[in-house]
């Protein structure tokens, strides 16, 4: 994805979602064309002029300083990640040529890590969140109907954002579908507004936008947040209902590889069905994928 343009389409996007009156301004006379700010609104809150401003909706950005980045963040009321996400599409990576891809690799320590976490659900992601590894509950809660060995194979390699958007039992697993939808293409925005050389995230947001209406009209919206903590609400095809917590880690060795956990409160419905997923597994009662089918 070109990142001149997609500052542009998030300037506007932006832009779009401010009234006059939302901002302290008095609207212009007449009938308005569009919706939200009109560019010399906008220019005039950020203390720029409007030729210069819309250079920057054009993707020219080199220049742009800190003030002025800063004095468009709170023009548009940005939120944090969305300010970050700002300066990333305003200042890219200088990257003339995108490296050579190759398949990552989880460091064995690592896989050791979420294998001795047992009775704790662990997946390690890289940044488009394609699966690297999992330990055997993490499969058995997340994907247990595929194969348990993909995330070995760089080419069957399980994508989160992709099941969720068009797998349909990835889709039943998930209680608040349209919640976590919404954010996993939002922490999609934020890793290719960081990673403008990566074409494989180019890659899957072209996949998802032409096989998923949903995922489509959310990217439209140029949500942006970043998800390192949260809650997931699922229906197990197991165990029933479950309310688990989220975080996502990033490692400590030099990639952008994450660890995503899930735990469940105490004493709780959803701890007792998550120890009765752990029974199935070592009771030796088959695979996460046999009992799922």
């Amino acid at each position: 994805m070109e990142t001149s343009t997609a500052l542009g389409e998030f300037l506007r996007n932006r832009r779009a979602r401010l009234r006059p009156e939302d901002a302290g301004l008095t609207p212009y006379p007449g009938r308005r064309r569009v919706p939200g700010l009109r560019r010399e609104e906008l220019a005039l809150l950020a203390g720029v002029s409007v030729t210069y401003y819309t250079r920057l909706e054009q993707g020219h950005s080199a220049n742009a300083s800190d003030g002025v980045l800063d004095a468009l963040a709170r023009a548009l009321h940005l939120t944090p990640d969305e300010r970050a996400h700002l300066y990333d599409l305003a200042r890219p990576s200088r990257v003339r040529r995108a490296p050579q891809h190759r398949p990552a690799k989880v460091r064995p320590a690592t896989k050791h890590l979420i294998d001795a976490m047992p009775h704790v659900p662990a997946v390690v992601l890289d940044r488009g969140n394609d699966v690297l590894a999992w330990n055997a509950l993490g499969h058995a809660l997340l994907a247990g109907h595929l194969d348990p060995t993909s995330p070995d194979r760089p080419a069957d390699r399980p994508n989160l954002t992709r099941l969720l958007f068009l797998d349909p039992h990835t889709r039943e697993l998930h209680t608040r579908w349209d919640e976590d939808a919404r954010t996993a293409v939002a922490a999609l925005r934020l890793a290719v507004g960081r990673h403008p050389e990566d074409h494989r995230l180019a890659r899957l947001v072209g996949e998802l936008a032409i096989q998923s209406p949903e995922f489509a009209a959310l990217w439209a919206r140029h949500p942006v947040r970043d998800c390192a903590v949260g809650s997931k609400s699922f229906h197990h095809p197991l165990v029933g209902p479950l309310e688990l917590d989220f975080e996502s880690l990033p490692l400590s060795d030099g990639t952008t590889h994450r660890l995503l956990l899930h735990t469940a409160t105490p004493a709780t419905p959803s701890a007792a069905a998550l120890a009765l997923l752990v029974g199935t597994l070592t009771a030796g009662a088959g695979t996460a994928a046999e009992l799922v089918l």
